[in-house]
């Protein structure tokens, strides 16, 4: 299963055929007057604006303020919508910890269902079908191949999502973190690790 590592490459690059036809397609939209140059822009900010960023300050506060992270868990979704992400019409959301006793991953066996409110689009890697299929299989050996791997006598519980349950991974807080405010916590908190396939950061490495 060969990643790159680079693990926020997407397809269809701004001169691509796609590119021109969805180009194409908005011109057309805009000339009979079902939608504004603004309306599409203003959509395009709002996708953008969905990414791992929210889902690396949600956990951030969770690290900080034991009352919220026992709401988060309680209730991914409406943690998420306090906290000002826009998540209302979204399946529910189901937070899993993190602990020294379980790791967790995150997988759609069926297509690709992902929280995308919380964590933008998903990557392609976590699309493919062999990531799917392996990551029910054989865990431990896909997480390696991303770098990690769960010390040994710590359970892998692997968690498929679907049309109406999503998941995210609550990450461990990197040990030597004490002195860190939430938004610097955040800086340390990577997709993979909120997907399960790694862990955040420590703060030697964040550079």
């Amino acid at each position: 299963m060969s990643h790159g590592h680079d693990h926020e490459v997407v397809s269809g690059g701004a001169t691509s055929p796609l590119a021109a036809r969805v180009r194409a397609m908005e011109a057309l939209l805009v000339e009979k007057g079902v939608v504004t140059e603004a309306e599409i822009q203003d959509n395009v900010a709002y996708m953008d604006s969905r990414s791992p960023a929210n889902g690396a300050r949600l956990v951030a506060r969770a690290w900080t303020d034991e009352a919220f992270k026992a709401r988060l868990l309680a209730d991914g979704k409406a943690a998420a919508i306090e906290f000002g992400i826009d998540a209302v019409a979204s399946p529910d959301l189901i937070i899993v910890e993190n602990t020294p006793e379980v790791h967790n991953l995150i997988v759609c066996t069926l297509c690709s269902c992902y929280p995308r409110n919380v964590l933008g689009r998903p990557p392609d890697w976590y699309k493919s079908f062999e990531y799917r299929s392996r990551a029910v299989r054989e865990p431990r050996a896909v997480m390696r191949e991303f770098g990690f791997e769960p010390p040994e006598g710590t359970r892998v519980a692997v968690h498929d999502s679907t049309a109406d349950v999503r998941y995210m991974v609550l990450p461990m807080r990197p040990p030597g973190t004490d002195g860190l405010d939430e938004e610097e916590l955040a800086g340390l908190v990577t997709r993979d690790s909120l997907i399960g396939t790694g862990v955040p950061a420590p703060p030697d490495r964040t550079g």
